[in-house]
């Protein structure tokens, strides 16, 4: 069934959505910002948005910076948004309905991954009344597509870039932190590089490209 489409303002984009799909929330025009200052840095291509839902965090980043896009979300009412968005910021986006360790092909790399995964525990569903359960829920503690959707981006990183991922508490930053730091091996490592605080919404994460073994990505 479906609902009457509402228009949210996203960074100066206007960005079409019902609410089947997750509400754009204006605090996460950071997470596009930040996207677009690390890709100064980052090896050019396209930029790729993991959970894309109705695709503003990746567009905006993709207008501000001048890059295509590959958008990626398993549901096809988030994606189909995405694609009608995208059209109408003039962005050239490819967009797949699919889930995240399905839409890839091995071989694909990409500078800047953009990863809002869903990061609300279970228990805690009911606080969000009006969001889409299937946009939100992280599992037990908000963390299975979150720690899912790393994995997934890191096979796909180039070694010098970057991946920004959204976290809800404190406790899932200090996982991801424990998670990327186990990902070494005897030459290399992913490392966590930065994360910034948006309390009460959340945090951001950067996690970069690859480092020696035994130095550390935080300032």
């Amino acid at each position: 069934m479906s609902l009457p489409t509402e228009v949210a303002t996203f960074g100066g984009l206007d960005i079409s959505w019902d609410r089947r799909v997750l509400r754009p929330r204006a605090w996460t025009t950071a997470h596009s910002y930040w996207a677009v200052a690390l890709s100064t840095r980052s090896p050019a291509g396209p930029l790729l948005e993991l959970c894309c839902g109705a695709g503003q965090i990746g567009l905006l980043a993709a207008v501000l910076t001048g890059r295509s896009l590959v958008q990626v979300d398993w549901d096809p009412v988030a994606t189909e948004y995405a694609r009608r968005n995208a059209a109408a910021a003039g962005i050239t986006s490819e967009v797949r309905t699919a889930t995240m360790t399905d839409a890839l092909e091995p071989d694909e790399r990409f500078g800047v991954i953009i990863l809002d995964a869903p990061v609300v525990p279970s228990a805690r569903l009911e606080e969000h009344p009006h969001d889409p359960v299937g946009s939100i829920d992280g599992g037990i503690d908000g963390t299975d597509l979150l720690v899912l959707g790393i994995g997934v981006a890191l096979r796909h990183l180039d070694p010098s870039g970057h991946l920004v991922a959204q976290a809800a508490a404190s406790e899932q930053v200090e996982l991801v932190e424990s998670l990327v730091a186990g990902l070494g091996n005897w030459e290399s490592a992913w490392a966590l590089l930065e994360v910034r605080d948006y309390g009460p919404e959340g945090f951001l994460i950067d996690i970069g490209g690859r480092m020696p073994v035994g130095q550390s990505g935080l300032e």
